[in-house]
């Protein structure tokens, strides 16, 4: 450790204690209402379907679509092999993950900072909003967020330690951890910057740029197949829009909140070659944030789970800053000193309380594939038809296929697997026409009107079209963001 840093004795109970006490408390937080009420939104369903498939179907699937997130499938395959399809499976991964990045953020913290300031960074990781809501996310960013944790605890324990001839593990694990982060989503790439601005801002040395340089570029060749191959697929963030300054709010919010975390946590003796919690902490935080922004100029990518990872950077600065409110405190009142992150963290839970109840409320999503799925078991009849507007809404089907028995999905022509696609094939407008004139009930599965878009694609507009012409409404259920109802042919 560098001889900056003050070195003070820790016994082995307190550097248990401060990471095992964050790694228990973000899992308490992870499995707190994890199945959301039994509910699944339209993102989390495309794992959950995908997930179901051999994996000779998904990497077919995978030359069509979702390229980027193919080994997070694979490896929701394997679990789902395992131990079943449920919302445990899907969601557990996340919590283990962002606990996984608490216990790194609270091992960073101790080791540049003390125990206060390891502590009070990893109780603060899972009860960052943002966090919140991916911790119980059946998708990838929180095992980026891990991934990103546990390759700067690396690169700091190789700045603390200096250059060593039995250096080469430690960096070759830094390099497995970048690469293996950025086939789960290669805008995790964007944590090798933050690296760099690290390494420049404590003056590290020739050797280690020389190392850093190497085993990161070797984690970006190892993800640039998949990068340029995915580019192919660029149609799949089409919908994201294009970047504004409403938009720059959020990131300005926490660029703000992060460098009053590293102002008050600064030590009074630092200086600017100082391997300290600013310097790991600043540019974790900062650099990804600018650098999406400054993609999104080029192409709109701006989606804060794509840096979800800069997180950790953020934690680590708030428990800087608690480290420090500590140490001033604790030469007038030492006994309170101890209370001092216990107590932000327990005022922290209470004002979030509303947060935290939200993130685990089915409201938080957009819509629950679900409920939907319930609604068709109640209201369908033998021998009825089944339609999905936009057929993107066939994704309730594959997630709860026994609601669907009996059913006759007419507009399929081949289906999602069969086409290694996530929505399937559909038929051409005038034979959708045709197999809808001779079906006598209908079963409409679509969006709720508040986030209901109008049909854009010929299909979608024939479909409606025949339903409008042909046939009379008899039932309608909306339910948490989808829409079902039931249609009579007239006469």
């Amino acid at each position: 450790m560098p001889s900056d840093i003050p070195h003070i004795p820790e016994s082995r109970r307190r550097r248990v204690l401060v990471w095992l006490v964050p790694l228990v408390w973000t899992l308490g937080l992870g499995l707190w209402g994890l199945s959301r009420q039994d509910s699944v939104w339209r993102d989390e369903a495309a794992t959950w379907q995908v997930a179901g498939r051999s994996a000779g179907e998904i990497w077919a699937m995978l030359a069509n679509v979702d390229a980027v997130h193919g080994l997070y499938y694979l490896l929701m395959h394997g679990l789902f092999e395992v131990f079943g399809a449920s919302t445990t499976t899907l969601r557990l991964p996340s919590v283990l993950a962002v606990s996984a990045a608490a216990t790194c953020v609270a091992l960073i913290g101790r080791r540049l900072a003390g125990f206060w300031a390891g502590l009070g960074g990893g109780l603060t990781l899972g009860l960052l909003p943002a966090v919140q809501f991916y911790l119980q996310e059946g998708r990838p960013y929180a095992l980026v967020a891990a991934g990103a944790g546990l390759s700067t605890l690396l690169l700091v324990s190789l700045l603390a330690r200096g250059p060593g001839r039995r250096a080469w593990p430690r960096w070759a694990a830094y390099g497995i951890a970048v690469l293996v982060c950025a086939l789960l989503n290669w805008l995790s790439l964007l944590v090798l910057p933050a690296h760099a601005a690290t390494l420049g801002w404590v003056r590290a040395g020739r050797r280690i740029w020389l190392r850093w340089a190497a085993y990161g570029s070797g984690a970006v060749a190892g993800a640039l197949p998949l990068i340029l191959f995915s580019r192919r697929q660029s149609e799949q963030v089409s919908w994201i829009p294009p970047l504004t300054w409403t938009m720059l709010i959020g990131p300005g919010i926490l660029l703000a909140v992060g460098g009053l975390g590293a102002w008050a946590g600064r030590s009074g003796r630092a200086e600017r070659k100082a391997l300290s919690v600013a310097a790991v902490g600043l540019p974790l935080l900062a650099v990804p944030q600018l650098g999406l922004i400054g993609l999104s100029l080029v192409q709109p990518l701006f989606q804060d789970r794509y840096v979800l990872f800069s997180m950790v950077g953020l934690a680590l600065l708030i428990g800087a800053a608690l480290g420090a409110a500590v140490r001033a405190c604790a030469p007038r009142l030492p006994r309170a000193a101890g209370l001092v992150v216990p107590g932000v963290v327990g005022v922290s839970v209470l004002a979030l309380l509303p947060v935290e109840l939200d993130k685990r409320a089915p409201a938080s999503r957009i819509d629950d594939v679900l409920a939907v799925a319930g609604e068709v078991a109640g209201l369908k009849r033998d021998g009825d038809a089944v339609l999905f507007v936009p057929a993107a809404r066939r994704d309730t089907a594959l997630v709860s296929p026994g609601a669907f028995a009996g059913l006759a999905d007419v507009a399929l022509a081949v289906s999602p697997a069969a086409s290694a696609t996530l929505k399937g094939e559909e038929e051409d407008p005038a034979r959708i026409r045709a197999a809808l004139l001779g079906q006598r009930r209908v079963l409409l599965v679509t969006d709720a009107d508040k986030v209901a878009k109008p049909p854009s694609a010929d299909r979608d507009k024939a479909k409606t079209a025949v339903l409008r012409e042909h046939f009379a409404v008899v039932a309608d259920r909306q339910l948490r963001g989808r829409r079902v109802t039931v249609y009579e042919r007239r006469g």
